[in-house]
């Protein structure tokens, strides 16, 4: 059976890293950075999945997705904190213990934030994008604020556990290890999301449910629920995007999530929106993107997602995966 499957956005990171190849100098910087890249790309795309899911699938503007990652990352420091013996090991299992039920806990927290974020204010405005836009930015500062008064308004620390510091030699390439966990966990997540959405029956109502609502409604499933836990599971994703991205940058401030958010949407625009196939082609290129031109041309670093968002729209208007009848 022939599968219609469009290659080109796939070939889009190859490439890139290729031409960057020669630009680098060297075969080991190279490695560093395209490694770094993916990493970086990888933690973008977990953050990013949730909210693809929810305008995808619901068709919600959520401007406030950035709360759950901050309260995801504030959560894990709470609780890597608690687990110091765990987390100061030079054991990887050891620390593994400690960071997987951080991690999974986030989850769990971003999640209940993300129900009632849903009941009280996402679920009046449906069907309004203006409205959904500004109350969903007021509920992220109402957010911001919360996380102060239980954390402080300070910079938190949050220190990769010690067996996870430092890096691995390949040749004369430094790989550091907590990006090799990274991309791990990325393609996992991917993995796991792809298969749910496309061979489960779960994945199989979602989908029915987004063509015609009414007619899968009438055969006696209740699609408003299965939507509600859409939003949940993708506030538990930007949870866990949230811990490991405070991880790569090992420090959290109330409006790390407000940071995020400017790349999320640059990933979900060059993506497609609503296409999680389309989000990790996206996070990769801007993962790569950004540490390219961070290495080249220093000063350009802040605009270099810009620059790549334009450039895949002015190829494909409607992103590189476009969802139809979006």
């Amino acid at each position: 059976m022939k599968i219609d499957f469009d290659w080109k956005p796939v070939a889009l990171v190859p490439v890139l890293a290729l031409i960057a190849l020669p630009l680098t100098g060297s075969v080991s910087t190279w490695l560093t950075l395209t490694v770094a890249g993916l990493a970086m790309g990888m933690i973008i795309f977990i953050i990013a999945s949730g909210l693809t899911l929810v305008f995808g699938l619901m068709d919600v503007l959520n401007f406030g997705h950035g709360v759950f990652i901050a309260f995801g990352a504030f959560v894990a420091s709470s609780v890597l904190g608690g687990m110091s013996d765990w987390t100061g090991s030079q054991e990887l299992w050891r620390n593994l213990v400690a960071v997987f039920p951080a991690m999974l806990v986030a989850m769990a927290a971003a999640g209940a934030v993300g129900l009632a974020f849903e009941r009280f204010i996402v679920r009046p405005v449906y069907g309004q994008h203006l409205k959904q836009i500004l109350i969903t930015m007021g509920g992220m500062i109402i957010g911001e604020e919360l996380i102060k008064v239980i954390w402080g308004p300070g910079q938190v620390p949050l220190p990769l556990p010690d067996a996870l510091r430092g890096s691995l030699l390949i040749g004369d390439a430094a790989i550091s290890k907590y990006r090799i966990l990274a991309v791990v966990i990325g393609v996992f997540v991917f993995g796991l999301l792809a298969w749910t959405l496309g061979r489960t029956k779960i994945g199989l109502l979602i989908r029915a449910g987004v063509q015609d609502r009414e007619m899968v409604e009438s055969l006696g499933y209740r699609i408003g629920r299965l939507f509600v836990g859409v939003f949940v599971v993708g506030s538990a994703l930007a949870g866990l995007g949230g811990v490991m991205w405070g991880l790569f940058q090992q420090n959290l401030i109330p409006q790390m999530g407000a940071q995020v958010n400017v790349l999320i949407f640059i990933v979900i625009i060059i993506g497609g929106l609503g296409s999680t196939a389309g989000a990790l082609i996206g996070a990769l290129l801007v993962g790569l993107m950004t540490n390219y031109i961070g290495f080249l041309v220093p000063t350009l670093t802040q605009f270099a997602s810009i620059f790549l968002m334009v450039a895949v729209l002015l190829w494909r208007p409607q992103g590189v995966y476009p969802v139809a009848n979006r």
